[in-house]
């Protein structure tokens, strides 16, 4: 398959799509009905689709019952980090392993023709960005995603919070889940804003964005404010009617889903003339121009905002005359 049928190709060989990409119809304007139930499917396929069949499975067979959960002990809790870290790996490491060591698409699709591996630098631990990001992932992304987890398991069981059944409540908790990636978003464009401020940017995001050239692993490599502010957004499952199912695939479409952004290609090749689409090129963009697409498109917090850049030259050019404009403000200012 050839990319440059989809995309081209700069003289430093960064790959760009041909067409821009754009936020969801969800909310976009002038709203269309027709476009919105066109779309409905790529709102489940494949990712969310993906993370709710995994909670499902790590609720109905992979979490401790009720009984041993009400009383905060290392044996339970052990296990799931243990559980947490197994399939954080598998899934990020598989993405690893097919694009970053076999390389089985080549370059193909990739938007920074670098790979992170043979690029060393100092500003990571062992002045490889590899070993870095899973340290910082595993150190303290995956423990903090778990004590979250452990929050809300634990509360559950002694009966503390709104928590429902689908018996009970059943369109309530299945609009609940419904919207669950929207509430992520939501949570994580406004979070996301706030560490981008000088003071928390400087002492906390910054080392997310480490990674200009971001591949599987840089998806949880964050300072460990970072991943307590992150992974905060599931509280909600304590103040309104929710079950731990649906606690579970909030904390996957965070943890698991962090990859989505951080793929580094644009598609993935399955097969001679078929590639299924991964939608990270708005996150990758804001990890190479850092203040733009704060989130990735489902809400158009950003075009609301004038932060949204669509990967185009037109967008480049927008971009650079906004943050000029903000310049010339700020030193108006002084």
């Amino acid at each position: 398959m050839d990319d440059l049928q989809f995309g081209t190709r700069d003289k430093r060989d960064h790959w760009r799509p041909r067409d821009p990409i754009k936020p969801s119809p969800l909310l976009a304007s002038p709203w269309s009905m027709l476009k919105v139930v066109k779309w409905l499917p790529h709102y489940f396929y494949p990712w969310n689709g993906l993370f709710f069949l995994t909670g499902c499975i790590f609720w109905f067979y992979l979490t401790p019952d009720v009984e041993t959960m009400k009383t905060l002990e290392w044996g339970w809790v052990a296990y799931i980090l243990v559980r947490n870290s197994v399939a954080l790996f598998l899934l990020h490491g598989a993405f690893e392993l097919r694009l970053y060591i076999q390389r089985a698409q080549g370059n193909q699709f990739k938007y920074n023709p670098r790979w992170p591996k043979e690029t060393r630098s100092n500003v990571f631990m062992f002045s490889s960005q590899n070993i870095d990001n899973m340290i910082r992932t595993f150190g303290t992304g995956v423990p903090m995603w778990t004590a979250y987890e452990v929050l809300m398991l634990w509360a559950y069981a002694n009966g503390w919070g709104f928590w429902t059944t689908f018996a009970d409540n059943p369109w309530g908790l299945i609009c609940l889940g419904l919207v669950m990636v929207v509430i992520h978003e939501a949570h994580f464009y406004f979070t996301h804003r706030m560490i981008h401020s000088p003071f928390l940017y400087k002492h906390v995001h910054s080392v997310h964005h480490k990674a200009v050239n971001p591949s599987p692993w840089s998806s949880l490599s964050m300072h460990p404010v970072e991943h307590l502010i992150y992974f905060s957004g599931s509280l909600i499952h304590l103040i309104v009617p929710s079950h731990p199912l649906l606690a579970i695939y909030h904390l996957h479409i965070a943890g698991l889903g962090a990859v989505i952004g951080h793929i580094g290609f644009d598609k993935m090749v399955v097969g001679d003339e078929k590639a299924m689409n991964t939608h990270a090129y708005a996150h990758y963009l804001h990890h190479k121009y850092f203040e733009v697409n704060y989130a990735d498109g489902l809400i158009p917090w950003d075009k609301w905002a004038g932060t949204w850049h669509d990967g185009t030259e037109e967008g480049d050019v927008r971009m650079r005359e906004r943050i000029k404009l903000r310049r010339e403000r700020s030193m108006a200012k002084t």
